[in-house]
């Protein structure tokens, strides 16, 4: 496995069934370009980019950085992420593999490189919310969003070992998934650093980094990634974390989402886990300009005003309990599923 390059496709590899090398999958793209389905074409112009002559891809970034742009990233950066990923999670050859996710994002394309450099047998699925309502089939490694993991409860005993991203696992997913067989990860990354660098597993509070990755936290307590395969200049975050030894890290929210609130800082993040229980609708938590206290918490919650009964909030400490509270028919999401808190406001 040494001096691998994109260009190389271990002879495990297999794609739906069948074994495919570097000239049928650049065959194989002219035909998935062809087809209607969106996520077909994905797979095709992927596959023609993946085995061209440039050493990188092009990707839009989902603005978890900053905002969104458009990045090279280094084909050899995602050969040595599939790696990492393979070390971590001991993935082997032969592995059987899904891929659930878009392919227009990275989560997608890695799960395609993974198989190529690793030889996963990997089977492709149209991206939905029941990724597994009509397969009985049993996988090693898939990689899923939390709705679909929530729509997967019964069907994860065909999954070995699945890791979850693109948006925090609350806690009352977790505690649904927790007696499940299945070996569960949250994973955390995004498109600059190459998906994920680090995860936890399920019942676990603290993220473990991948291999050869260097984490800190900078001026602000946000966290600053270091992939040396990547850049040699650290990758620096908006979330708020606590280094908890040098390879591990709790996430306590985003810097951006921060309330100060009468000069006492605010995590939402941290206000919602407490809430999350004893609210069955989508719901979060936010700050909105007031007069006196310099922003006022509220809290937002999705379809129908619904009455809180005396000592609903007694969970929350003096500060974090809401001044407001405002009902929002449908909240708006990013083309990642991910929530807009403050376009759901407009």
């Amino acid at each position: 496995m040494l001096n691998l390059t994109h260009k190389n496709v271990h002879n495990y590899f297999k794609i739906d069934g069948y074994h495919l090398n570097g000239d049928d999958l650049r065959s194989v793209a002219y035909s998935y370009i062809k087809e209607d389905d969106t996520n077909q074409q994905a797979i095709g112009e992927f596959l023609l980019d993946w085995f061209d002559d440039k050493e990188y891809i092009e990707m839009r970034t989902s603005g978890t950085t900053g905002l969104p742009k458009l990045v090279r990233l280094q084909k050899q950066a995602m050969i040595q992420s599939a790696l990492a990923t393979g070390d971590f999670f001991n993935l082997k050859p032969g592995n059987k593999a899904l891929l659930c996710l878009p392919v227009k994002f990275i989560a997608g394309k890695m799960m395609l490189v993974r198989s190529f450099i690793l030889g996963l047998e990997l089977d492709v699925t149209e991206p939905s919310t029941t990724p597994l309502s009509l397969n009985d089939k049993l996988y090693d490694f898939v990689a899923m969003v939390p709705l679909q993991v929530l729509n997967s409860i019964e069907g994860l005993k065909n999954v070995k070992k699945l890791i979850v991203g693109g948006a925090k696992m609350d806690t009352a997913l977790e505690e649904k998934v927790l007696p499940l067989k299945t070996e569960i990860y949250e994973t955390y990354g995004m498109t600059e650093t190459i998906t994920h660098i680090a995860a936890k597993k399920v019942g676990e509070k603290a993220f473990s980094i991948l291999p050869n990755i260097k984490i800190a936290q900078d001026s602000r307590g946000c966290l600053a990634i270091t992939v040396p395969s990547i850049s040699n200049e650290p990758i620096i975050t908006n979330d708020l974390i606590e280094l908890v030894k040098e390879n591990q890290f709790l996430f306590l929210g985003r810097i951006d989402n921060v309330i100060n609130s009468g000069g006492v800082k605010l995590i939402p993040e941290q206000i919602e886990a407490k809430l999350i229980k004893k609210i069955n609708s989508r719901f979060f938590v936010t700050g909105i300009p007031d007069s006196i206290l310099g922003e006022k918490l509220i809290l937002v919650i999705e379809g129908e005003k619904q009455d809180f009964p005396t000592g609903f909030f007694d969970v929350l400490d003096k500060y974090e309990k809401p001044k407001e509270i405002v009902f929002v028919p449908k909240f708006k999401e990013n083309e990642n599923g991910k929530l807009l808190r403050k376009p759901s406001l407009l």
